[in-house]
């Protein structure tokens, strides 16, 4: 039987970074609401997300690109941690980095369609899942 810091060297914490417009523009339904409001679809994903963190107890970090000079939004302790890139920032080097950062400590994977965002975070030790792949990993949380 495992105990005190054997135990927790052997229980990593796992992350979901997402990008956001990434997921939003892939699914039809977010890219509908996204055509009307922007913040819709942006409110919608992470309701969704919200939900897969309760439901599977992985840590969501989502990130979506520019809006002006903020980085961070503050929300509940424990809800979907959320970035904004700053204007002339991408979302993509902020995921990468955060990807390259923790993917040695922590089992992390990134949710993106970016075919070369995949590839860096892949090399830094990342799982990755397509959009549709997350939306599978959804639905399995959603009936477990």
């Amino acid at each position: 039987m495992l105990v005190g810091r054997e135990l927790q060297s052997r229980v990593r914490a796992r992350y979901l970074i997402v990008d956001g417009h990434s997921v939003i523009f892939a699914w039809p339904e977010f890219r509908k609401l996204h055509g009307r409001r922007p913040s819709l679809a942006r409110e919608a994903l992470l309701k969704e997300l919200r939900h897969y963190q309760d439901w599977s107890g992985k840590k969501v970090v989502t990130v979506f690109d520019g809006q002006g000079s903020r980085v961070s939004e503050t929300r509940a302790p424990h809800d979907v941690q959320v970035f904004y890139a700053r204007r002339g920032q991408s979302a993509d080097a902020i995921i990468e980095r955060l990807a390259c950062k923790y993917a040695p400590r922590f089992d992390v994977t990134v949710a993106t369609s970016d075919l070369l965002e995949m590839e860096t975070v892949n090399a830094c030790g990342a799982a990755c899942v397509s959009p549709e792949g997350l939306r599978e990993l959804l639905e399995s949380a959603r009936r477990s």
